[in-house]
């Protein structure tokens, strides 16, 4: 078995006489981070490596190590997409789309080719692939357990055209009906809420802390400091809590859909 980066982090701790706790510290990083990536549950960012190369005096050794990407996607989701494979439970709230693993081929197209800088159909194809096979987690029906909360300017964005909305509403309301996933809508009615700014994605394992990624415009940030963790949670209940109940909100779904054009 070859050496991993865990692996190899770790060699470069212990020959500096550093303790988890130590690098850690010094590198402005938490233990349980640097002992998830020692155990290979975890990528550290390009900015974590960084941090760790100037700690431990190894020039860009650890910076150039990190394990290239397997898949076309944004330098800062790159390590998401590693987790949410391996997550029991995946809460999201989508402010202005429908998240990722809930998209149809054609949403997820039109979402993609909207990129700026403009991009190759070539690389449109590749992130389109990518997104289609974060799907696939979907296909074992009881895990990751998935909640889905939107806010109601979700649907009223008419993504990819009125046929491509009606597919994909439709897509959420079979997936709910199926019990594979639950779907929550904030009408615009709800009093302001926490979320408002941002969207969020709430990650739970079976042999790790809980995590939480929020998502701008250009930036990615995974928090795993338990308690900033505790209040996205905290804000994400909040915002389900001025939701509407399950069946409400398919009712909505299935009113929206109709407003596109599907017909049953």
């Amino acid at each position: 078995m070859g050496t991993t980066y865990g692996d190899w982090l770790r060699a470069q701790r212990e020959a500096a006489g550093l303790t988890q706790e130590q690098l850690a510290e010094a590198a402005i990083m938490t233990r349980t981070h640097i002992a998830h990536i020692e155990a290979g549950r975890r990528v550290p960012s390009p900015e974590d490596a960084r941090r760790l190369d100037m700690t431990l005096g190894t020039k860009d050794a650890l910076t150039n190590f990190l394990p290239k990407k397997e898949a076309e996607v944004a330098d800062y989701f790159e390590a998401v997409r590693v987790f949410e494979q391996q997550a029991v439970m995946i809460r999201e709230f989508g402010l202005s789309y429908i998240p990722g693993l809930l998209q149809t081929d054609r949403y997820a197209h039109a979402v993609l080719s909207q990129a700026f800088p403009p991009v190759s159909e070539e690389t449109q194809a590749k992130r389109l692939a990518t997104r289609l096979e974060r799907r696939k987690i979907l296909d074992d029906p009881v895990t990751p357990i998935l909640w889905a909360l939107l806010d109601e300017a979700v649907l009223r964005r008419p993504v990819g055209g009125e046929d491509v909305m009606a597919e994909q509403i439709m897509h959420l309301v079979r997936l709910a009906e199926t019990g594979r996933i639950r779907v929550h809508l904030l009408p615009f009615a709800a009093s302001p809420h926490p979320l408002a700014q941002s969207m969020l994605k709430l990650m739970w394992f079976e042999d790790q802390p809980p995590l939480a990624y929020c998502e701008g415009v250009y930036v990615g940030m995974v928090h795993d400091s338990p308690s900033v963790v505790r209040e996205l949670q905290t804000s994400y209940d909040l915002a389900l809590s001025d939701a509407l109940p399950l069946k409400a909100s398919l009712a909505l779904l299935k009113a929206t859909a109709k407003d596109y054009g599907h017909h049953d």
